[in-house]
């Protein structure tokens, strides 16, 4: 009997120790929460590669999907979204990645509700760039889409372009830019360069960086250069055998559009382009 009250108390002092001493569950393997950053923007301006890039980071998680909350599944309720992000540890930050949420006029003021210390992130491209890049996915999964100048224009011959259709206007940055600062000031949101982001992808992930507080990890000892897609790829990480690129949507070759159709449209983008580099501080030369 000394024997098994021995055993008992050995047991349950076992316990108490590892109760009091053991760190909790969530504390061991993190807890989810509101995102602390969101790539707001745009679609077709390299928000998946900014994301990609920037996940290997060892402070940041984010969730793979694209979760549309702010514009689709609003009416699901913060729980639901907080359900869908990774499990984050002290000092690492959450992130998720909607490019859509860019163009949706009551975006901003629901990620504000949720919390206005939320910084965004917008990469940004070429409008006419874009538009065509945008054109050409469409047209991968609808063959029998009209031309790009029969969407594009109202009347090509006088230069009126249709800004009703998606592909022209989500490129008026600066318009939709507007809706963003009656919520948010303009140091809370950071601006990547399309462009950079493939000639230089460790300068614009540097300023991404820092711009959310992060040590300096993610430099150029992480990417190359694929010749094949003509876009940067994250070099072999130590638990892969091959390197990591992009999907094959991105690095897709651009249908071929009218010269004629592109010069119009970069007269037509330029007023709007100027406004966009005033309103940021940065000329991204777009001509």
């Amino acid at each position: 009997m000394p024997n098994v009250l021995h055993f008992i108390l050995r047991s349950l002092c076992s316990f108490f120790y590892r109760f009091i001493f053991s760190p909790p569950v969530t504390a061991k393997f993190g807890n989810k929460k509101l995102p602390n950053a969101i790539i707001v923007g745009v679609k077709k301006g390299g928000t998946r590669a900014v994301l990609e890039f920037i996940r290997i980071h060892p402070d940041v998680r984010a969730v793979g999907t694209e979760t549309h909350f702010f514009d689709r599944n609003h009416d699901r309720g913060l729980d639901w979204y907080r359900s869908l992000m990774p499990r984050t540890l002290e000092g690492q930050i959450s992130m998720e990645k909607t490019p859509s949420y860019f163009v949706t006029a009551d975006a901003p003021r629901r990620i504000a509700a949720m919390s206005r210390h939320t910084k965004l992130i917008v990469v940004v491209r070429d409008p006419v760039t874009r538009a065509i890049s945008d054109y050409t996915q469409t047209l991968t999964k609808t063959p029998d889409l009209p031309s790009f100048q029969e969407l594009a224009f109202l009347n090509q011959s006088q230069g009126l372009v249709d800004v009703s259709w998606n592909a022209i206007r989500i490129g008026l940055y600066a318009l939709h830019l507007e809706c963003w600062l009656r919520h948010f000031p303009l140091e809370q949101i950071h601006f990547v360069s399309g462009e950079r982001l493939i000639t230089d992808p460790a300068g614009e992930l540097g300023r991404v960086q820092d711009f959310l507080g992060l040590k300096r990890i993610v430099t150029d000892k992480h990417f190359y250069f694929n010749r094949t897609k003509g876009f940067p790829c994250l070099k072999k990480p130590e638990s892969s055998v091959s390197p990591r690129c992009l999907g094959k949507s991105k690095g897709r070759t651009h249908v071929q559009i009218d010269r004629e159709a592109v010069e119009q449209l970069r007269d037509f983008y330029r007023p709007h382009n100027v406004r966009f580099y005033e309103m940021v501080g940065f000329d991204f030369r777009w001509d």
